[in-house]
């Protein structure tokens, strides 16, 4: 008996939502964010694990016109995340600007350095086909110097540390660095467009033009539009268009759909409670149902087989990983030393900046997507995002049980200059 298009669609959701909701429910348990074991849950399913032990399953389940379907509901889902993370970026709390500016500065600048020398050391095994050099360069630093807000803000809950000033430093310290990496990678959409130089200089000045305009404007308008409409239904509604209008503006600009609807939600806002319940409403949803498709489709394109027998593909992994890590724990946590934080805090600053968790997932995506990564760079670059993340959690429970078997907590404010 044939079975429907839609039927199979269906049957691919349950299996993903089930096996993603279940492996998040088991690291859980065992003190990891349950995101970690959704982005594993979409590893299982893919070539790594099912594609390994049953191919035939896997691919009667993921047949190109369910992929096609799950990626149309994954990037939906992923634009009202990428909105609703775009309504958490806070830079109004900012009372000690020179501390949160060092943590970001060296978090961020010094894993984009040596992202930029891993890059050109491994460009003819990591590189696209076609990728130009600099994108794909740029590119690569870029996904390495990325710190996870949504992953951060469980892990800091997990741990009772979201309304201590390490936590709110780590935060407000993280959401920056995500507006910059966003903004970092919309200029390398632009250098890299496909077009004469006359149109990547008119888009360059165009995603400008939208940009001014979104923060003198649209924000403008929002703040009244909250104030006026009463109905929770039709404020939904409304940023709901809002968010993909943007999505589909910076799509027809060369950009990523993705870019377009972070911009949107950095104008909504804060502290409204009618804002506040709607993004409760949207994230529950996306979270639970749309999210999960999306690391299902990451697993479909992650191969750690890609690393096969040959050495020197796990050696260069190994390789990136040490780097990652420990140039963000050295970046963040010296930064914040040097800008006048206790050491422990730095230690654990360092440690709570190295969680990369969904952000460069979707980062990755968009590299393969434009062919900046080819396949390997790309399996390296997940693996070195559910890694980052795995550890995260529990050398923070290992730093606070020594800090309180030690002493007591020292304690800091984030106070003006």
């Amino acid at each position: 008996m044939a079975i429907e298009p839609i039927t199979r669609f269906l049957l691919a959701v349950g299996a993903i939502l089930l096996v993603s909701h279940f492996c998040g429910e088991v690291l859980r348990r065992i003190g990891q964010p349950p995101v970690l074991g959704e982005i594993v849950g979409g590893l299982l399913l893919g070539p790594s694990v099912l594609g390994l032990i049953w191919p035939s399953a896997g691919a009667w389940l993921f047949p190109a016109d369910v992929l096609s379907s799950l990626d149309r509901a994954a990037q939906l889902g992923l634009v009202v995340f990428m909105f609703l993370l775009g309504c958490e970026l806070r830079t109004d709390r900012i009372e000690r600007k020179s501390l949160v500016g060092a943590v970001v500065l060296g978090g961020m600048g010094l894993p984009f350095a040596a992202g930029i020398g891993v890059a050109f050391a491994a460009a003819s095994v990591l590189a696209g086909a076609d990728a130009p050099k600099a994108g794909y360069v740029l590119f690569f630093a870029l996904a390495l110097a990325i710190t996870a807000l949504p992953v951060l803000a469980r892990i800091l809950v997990d741990l009772d540390l979201d309304r201590t000033g390490l936590g709110a430093l780590s935060l407000t310290s993280a959401a920056i660095g995500d507006g910059i990496a966003w903004l970092t990678l919309t200029l390398i959409l632009v250098g890299i467009g496909q077009h004469g130089g006359g149109n990547v200089v008119m888009t360059a000045i165009l995603a400008v033009v939208l940009v001014v305009f979104t923060q003198l404007v649209v924000r403008r308008i929002l703040g009244r539009l909250v104030t006026r409409i009463e109905s929770d239904k039709v404020m939904t509604v409304l940023l709901l268009v809002g968010a993909i209008g943007f999505a589909v503006l910076t799509q027809m600009l060369g950009l990523h759909a993705l870019l377009g609807a972070f911009l949107f939600g950095t104008a909504v806002p804060r502290d409204c409670p009618v804002v506040e319940r709607i993004s409760a409403q949207l994230r529950g949803f996306t979270v639970v149902v749309l999210l999960p498709l999306f690391f299902a489709l990451v697993g479909l394109s992650t191969s750690i087989g890609l690393l096969g027998t040959d050495l020197s593909h796990w050696l260069l992994f190994a390789g990136i990983l040490v780097v990652a890590q420990l140039t963000k724990f050295i970046g963040a946590g010296g930064a914040a030393r040097l800008a006048g934080l206790p050491g422990r805090q730095a230690i654990q600053l360092g440690t709570l900046m190295n969680c990369r968790g969904v952000t460069e997932l979707v980062v990755a995506t968009i590299g393969l997507k434009y062919g900046l990564v080819n396949q390997l760079g790309f399996t390296i670059l997940v693996l070195v995002a559910v890694v980052t993340t795995a550890v995260t959690g529990p050398l923070m429970r290992f730093l606070t049980r020594r800090e309180k078997a030690a002493s007591k907590p020292e304690v800091f404010e984030i106070v003006g200059n």
